[in-house]
């Protein structure tokens, strides 16, 4: 296990991506303590892809991809724009507001930063908001993209852990949607100390008939995908399909920016990115054997117990642990690495899978806004020409709010598992 554990850390020391990290450091495993198991390692990694489940991740991905080049964003924006505008700070709050909705489209946050924010992080600085803030409100409110359903983190840790995609869907809503709200609050009071200004925009009958027009279609996709899903009229798999489907037919016939010309190129998009996901699961799941081999879930779970932690404590150290591994380690991998170790541990003391899942990506999602790794804050650096440790500067205000929620669904199960419950009648 020292070969294990070290080999990974120092890998990952060099700059190694942590795909091939986790092969390597399963490879010198292998020859150094079980040589006569390297026959079955092209076996291993050809049976952690080998899972029809994960049909649903390419899919999910097109799915956003498809809707990023459908031109619904602008829609999105005006939309918010029309409820939250007038107040002061309106462009930070209109920032909130769409990353919400957008988070429930696309299910992606580095789609949500890069979306949002070539619109709104040029704007922001016309209108006189500090380009810290502006940046920095955009990577830290497109952290819920993962949480509001639809998510492909969610997805992927159903996968891993066995659960059931429409519970962690449902799951989600809640802890989202206050991360939102407690947003919201801090860029109102931001706002107001630094005499940021507000939109006039309108607010008649005519002018809100006329965006839920604009943009009601748009705003049916969240439902769309995710009611499938939860009343059991489509497997995750065959949601996404729907939910390509139903963007193709929106970018193409309704919003009219989607064309037959743009759309091989959100294919290749996806394709790339699956095909990076595909590579660490493949690898992950091949050192995730090495770890059943040695039974280290197993003893971590023994372990843990042997604590004698309550649920509320243990969840706030795996919180913990959660935050610094995602401050070094991408969301995918991280899931697929944490998942079968920690799992085992939070249930053998009665905290459902469902709820250390939200936790989990909740987690993740913080880790995606802080060097130096941040996929938000990279993507969020090339819009905004910034460096990336001035746009978490920026974020962490925000991000404080994200944190606390975190903490809150520690302390609350309710939170999270309300609405399963009531869905599913657990």
């Amino acid at each position: 296990m020292l070969i294990l554990l070290a080999s990974l850390f120092v890998f990952i020391i060099l700059g190694v991506p942590i795909g091939y990290s986790l092969g390597l450091s399963s490879f010198a495993y292998f020859f150094f303590e079980q040589p006569m198991l390297m026959g079955i390692l092209p076996q291993r990694l050809f049976a952690g892809m080998n899972n029809y489940a994960l049909i649903a991740l390419p899919l999910f991905i097109l799915m956003g991809q498809v809707m990023n080049s459908g031109g619904i964003t602008a829609r999105l924006l005006d939309f918010s724009m029309l409820f939250v505008g007038r107040f002061k700070g309106g462009l930070g709050l209109v920032n909130v507001l769409a990353s919400m909705i957008f988070g429930g489209i696309s299910g992606s946050a580095a789609s949500d930063t890069a979306s949002i924010g070539s619109i709104l992080i040029p704007e922001m600085k016309r209108r006189g908001y500090s380009v810290h803030f502006a940046a920095g409100i955009t990577v830290a409110s497109s952290t819920m993209g993962m949480i509001i359903p639809p998510s492909m983190a969610m997805v992927l840790y159903a996968i891993v852990a066995q659960e059931s995609v429409g519970q962690l869907f449902m799951a989600g809503i809640i802890p989202g949607i206050m991360i939102g709200f407690f947003q919201f609050g801090i860029v109102y009071w931001l706002s107001i100390r630094r005499d940021y200004p507000m939109e006039k925009v309108p607010f008649t009958t005519e002018n809100v008939v006329r965006q839920f027009r604009r943009s009601g279609l748009v705003l049916l996709m969240p439902l769309l995908v995710v009611g499938s899903v939860v009343f059991g009229i489509a497997t995750p798999t065959e949601s996404a399909g729907l939910g390509v489907l139903y963007g193709l037919i929106i970018g193409l016939f309704i919003v009219g920016t989607e064309s037959f010309k743009t759309f091989p190129k959100s294919l290749h998009s996806a394709i790339i990115t699956t095909a990076k996901i595909m590579v660490v699961i493949a690898f992950s799941q091949l050192y995730i054997w090495v770890l059943a081999l040695e039974r280290i879930p197993d003893a971590l779970a023994a372990f843990v117990i042997s604590l004698e932690l309550g649920p509320t404590a243990l969840l706030m150290l795996m919180s913990v642990v959660i935050l610094i591994a995602g401050t070094f380690i991408d969301v995918s991998p991280a899931i697929l690495l944490l998942t079968p170790v920690l799992l085992p541990a939070v249930t053998a003391v009665g905290v459902s899978p469902v709820h250390f899942g939200v936790l989990m990506v909740s987690g993740l999602a913080v880790g995606t806004c802080t060097p130096p790794v941040g996929t938000c804050l990279n993507v969020c650096a090339a819009i905004a020409r910034m460096g990336i440790g001035q746009i978490f500067v920026g974020a962490a205000p925000f991000l404080a709010a994200n944190t606390f929620v975190l903490f809150l669904i520690c302390i609350f199960p309710d939170l999270v598992m309300w609405i399963p419950n009531m869905v599913y009648g657990n």
